[in-house]
């Protein structure tokens, strides 16, 4: 009931005889001509390869990719693209994992992956860690709207900064925004379609990117603003020697630790990976992971230059929020600006992408065997908007709560449901327990234990201290 046709492609190179024959017996009737009843995960692959790469590379960029000038000012410019490498290599190995299992048995629903590999628990657990990260996601979203939309409202407008305008208020916003364009967006029935919107929010935050490099040659550092020494998050850069508008080539302080917590958030795209395998045209193992391998490769590249010329336009002086950093230049700078704008735009249509993999979680525990209809695909998107805006305006302090869901969300998403699934799912006889692939993916899963217990470590220790200073969020 979760299985999908392969669309009439029976041979493709690269594949192993296993994999193929597994694929078409799962995923094609026995029968030539026989009907089955269509279920909500039987979408024929209409997707264009590039339309594919458009949705998962937006899945893949993240609110997180405002707080990685932050990070590399942490780390050093050397350290920050060993650990975003290394990152990025780790979510093309996990979604190579994901997709082998999926060939073996024939089943594109992340889901059912942990059905198969452990039961019903199996199956809830995944479902539960989708849902929260992406609740999670939805949220960050919400949030960067709810605070960057009144100010470009108050630039367009030239309205006091101290006006209690309604139209100024970030919770009224949301909702507004929440109304008119998430919601019609988040009600389609495939996730296919939202690739018009996926590019159109690429170049949004390709414009970003073009922006950042642009004011790097544009600004005098240090600024000349008498609050200059006050960054995000009551973080005070005490280092104001000579050599404060240079660039670090590797540095380690107590913000390193959040690094990799960081670019580790700004890979997650895993629950989107076999939604849109399910709805790739002329699907097969080799053609999904090109499009995961250019999806990583294109954010891998944006991510590094939105890092590296932020970094160097305010060295140890840039916040956790690049954002916040060009605020010092005032509301009325025309550039950054429409740079505002076109991050709202880009993350407001992202809200819909992250939604999908939440109702299909929702739906494989809920509704396993209904087939589609309307009113249910409507109401439960209709319901995670209403929850995620009650979080947005209700909840102050949601940064900690995020990084709760992070720390154990992310590892588990990328290391751990991939490295056990694979060692569960391949069958002995294809490839024994001590084979080098299933000790690598064991070893996968290990790491992601580790790195979980590390992310958790730091924070519980921040809270202690009463020094949170996390930055940064997928």
């Amino acid at each position: 009931m979760e299985l999908q046709k392969m669309n009439g492609h029976s041979k493709e190179e690269g594949f192993d005889g296993l994999d193929v024959m597994a694929e078409h017996e799962e995923f094609l009737p026995h029968k030539t001509g026989a009907k089955k009843e269509t279920h909500f995960t039987d979408f024929e692959g209409k997707t264009s390869f590039g339309m594919s790469v458009f949705n998962l590379s937006n899945s893949i960029m993240g609110s997180g990719i405002l707080g990685l000038a932050f990070a590399m000012s942490n780390t050093g410019i050397i350290l920050f693209i060993v650990l975003l490498l290394s990152i990025a290599i780790l979510s093309a190995y996990s979604i190579h994992l994901l997709l082998k299992c999926a060939g073996v048995v024939g089943i594109r629903a992340y889901e059912q992956l942990g059905n198969r590999a452990f039961g019903s628990m199996g199956k809830i657990v995944a479902a539960c860690v989708i849902t929260i990260h992406n609740i999670g996601a939805m949220s960050s979203y919400l949030f960067i709207i709810k605070s960057e939309l009144p100010l470009v409202i108050q630039a367009f407008l030239g309205s006091d900064a101290n006006s209690e305008e309604w139209f100024l208020n970030g919770n009224y916003l949301i909702i507004i925004v929440s109304i008119s364009i998430i919601l019609p967006l988040a009600l389609m029935k495939q996730l296919g379609y939202l690739g018009y919107t996926s590019g159109l929010s690429l170049t949004c935050m390709v414009f970003f990117l073009i922006s950042v490099i642009y004011k790097k040659f544009n600004i005098d550092c240090p600024l000349d603003h008498p609050n200059m020494t006050v960054i995000a998050d009551d973080h005070v850069a005490t280092n104001k020697t000579s050599d404060f508008c240079e660039a670090k080539m590797f540095t380690v302080n107590s913000q390193t630790a959040y690094t990799i917590p960081i670019l580790a958030f700004a890979f997650v795209c895993h629950p989107e990976v076999l939604p849109i395998y399910t709805e790739l045209r002329d699907a097969t193992k080799k053609r999904m992971q090109g499009v995961a391998n250019i999806s990583i490769l294109a954010m891998f590249v944006m991510y590094l230059l939105t890092a590296l010329f932020g970094y160097l336009t305010f060295y140890g002086d840039v916040e956790s929020e690049l954002l916040h950093t060009y605020s010092r230049l005032g509301l009325k700078d025309i550039l950054i600006l429409c740079v505002r704008f076109a991050v709202l735009v880009a993350v407001t249509l992202t809200v819909p992408v992250v939604l999908f993999p939440i109702r299909r979680a929702l739906l494989q525990i809920l509704f396993p065997d209904k087939p589609f209809h309307w009113a249910r695909h409507a109401a439960i998107a209709f319901c995670l908007i209403f929850l995620v805006n009650l979080l947005v305006i209700f909840v102050p302090s949601i940064r900690d709560i995020f990084g709760i869901i992070g720390a154990t969300s992310a590892p588990t998403l990328i290391f751990i449901l991939p490295g056990i699934f694979y060692v569960r799912i391949v069958p002995d006889d294809q490839e024994p327990l001590l084979s080098r692939p299933k000790i690598q993916a064991a070893g996968f899963a290990a790491l992601g234990f580790i790195f979980m217990i590390m992310s958790l470590s730091f924070i519980i220790t921040d809270w202690v201290t009463g020094a949170s200073r996390s930055a940064g969020g997928h």
